[in-house]
């Protein structure tokens, strides 16, 4: 559906050490450990790049939120907390 104009969200929640990260990032090297966010790119990428006569606007966001502090896990600084 995200290539039909849907917005997707993946929310992963649950206790600190309990996998979410390696979850959604996993590790490049074998390519069977990748995680949710480079299988899902690699996916949304080969259907934009097959589409014709089609334009796509792609955004992407990872945050963490832990302890009420908001962290932007793409951005810069993955130490500094958002308002």
């Amino acid at each position: 559906g995200v290539t039909e104009g849907y917005n997707g969200t993946i929310f992963a929640y649950g206790q600190t050490g309990s996998g979410k990260s390696f979850t959604m990032q996993g590790i490049a090297d074998p390519s069977a450990q990748k995680g949710i966010i480079p299988r899902a790119f690699e996916h949304i990428f080969e259907s934009v790049q097959c589409a014709e006569n089609t334009k796509f606007l792609l955004r992407a966001s990872y945050l963490e939120i832990y302890n009420e502090d908001i962290r932007d896990l793409l951005g810069a600084d993955t130490k500094q907390k958002l308002e």
